[in-house]
């Protein structure tokens, strides 16, 4: 097989993958007896639902995941082959959504899996053999850490930061919490996508208006981080890096179900910036991919995401049109104040 059949732009790390149960009723009656119409089941977790949304377009990128050896049938029957596992003693952690279909979405996920240091290792090492198989030139860590069994803290990145930075490949991180604000200020990463209410925890602040977000992502910046992508739901993305903003959003779309929509979000930035590298000559913007491009193709993504029922994305019809802002009003208020 020749090297052009193993090559890849992308790899994606899922740490903690979980398997998806999607039940779907008709006005939900919380605390009594509900019958689901339908029930779906998908391999899921942040990293994978790139990987899967990525898949759709044409790009092959491919998904590092440690599942638990106790159910070795959840590849074929979720349709996952193109993830590369790494088969750990243990179960796969379950995640339940029940989407109303007159109503709101209700979403409970189980904690992550704990990982001995031996094989947190091996998924160190897997993913590094992964990304120089592949040739890839964007590493995607994405979704919550799993903790060490042995400590209860949280596995160490820097390996995996240490190794790309030596082979050129950028890293885009998407987790939340104690992780989020950690790296985000250690200069290890080139983009994070922090939601508004993420982003208020990574700074320690209430934000209210789009300045607010602005401020917020900039501080983050200033630690080394090249583009903040910080999602606002209703009120669109922003794209935030030391010199620019770009505030991109689509027209109003129906919503179906919200879960995955920034894991689509994420993956459509992707697919702009590897599918048009920046030409000799043309702007880099200070950091080597078209930032507006890349905003402008990630919230058309989002909103098609949240018209499809499933977690990840099934196809990507029908995407709507979106428009990019590069001086957006700093004083309009969020539709939702974001607090940390």
């Amino acid at each position: 097989m020749s090297q052009s059949q193993f090559s890849a732009p992308v790899v994606t790390l899922t740490p903690a993958p979980t398997l998806d149960r999607t039940y779907y009723v008709n006005h939900l009656n919380p605390g009594g007896v509900n019958r689901a119409d339908e029930v779906r089941e998908e391999l899921a977790g942040k990293g994978i639902n790139v990987s899967r949304g990525l898949t759709l377009a044409g790009i092959h990128a491919p998904g590092v995941v440690p599942i638990g050896n106790a159910d070795t049938t959840v590849l074929d029957r979720t349709g996952s082959s193109f993830l590369v596992p790494l088969w750990v003693e243990g179960n796969l952690r379950v995640s339940t959504t029940i989407v109303d279909k007159h109503g709101t979405t209700t979403k409970v996920n189980e904690s992550p899996r704990s990982l001995s240091e031996e094989d947190w290792q091996k998924v160190v090492d897997l993913t590094e053999q992964e990304v120089r198989r592949t040739g890839a030139k964007w590493l995607v860590i994405a979704g919550a850490l799993p903790t060490y069994t042995s400590t209860g803290i949280y596995v160490d990145l820097q390996p995996i930061f240490d190794a790309m930075k030596l082979m050129g490949v950028k890293v885009a991180l998407d987790t939340s919490g104690e992780p989020l604000s950690y790296w985000a200020r250690e200069g290890c990463v080139n983009v994070i996508k922090p939601n508004a209410e993420e982003l208020a925890s990574a700074v320690g602040r209430e934000l209210t208006t789009v300045g607010d977000v602005v401020d917020a992502a900039r501080e983050l910046c200033e630690h080394g981080i090249e583009v903040v992508l910080a999602s606002m739901g209703a009120d669109g993305m922003l794209a935030v890096s030391k010199t620019g903003t770009w505030a991109a959003r689509t027209p109003p779309v129906k919503v179906t179900n919200t879960v995955g929509a920034g894991d689509a979000t994420l993956a459509g930035f992707l697919s702009a910036v590897v599918s048009n590298p920046v030409a000799e000559g043309e702007e880099d913007y200070g950091v080597g991919f078209n930032i507006p491009l890349g905003v402008q193709t990630a919230v058309r993504w989002g909103a098609i995401a949240v018209t499809q029922p499933t977690s990840g994305l099934s196809n990507l019809d029908n995407m709507p049109s979106a428009t990019v802002d590069t001086n957006p009003d700093l004083n309009v208020p969020l539709e939702e104040v974001a607090k940390p």
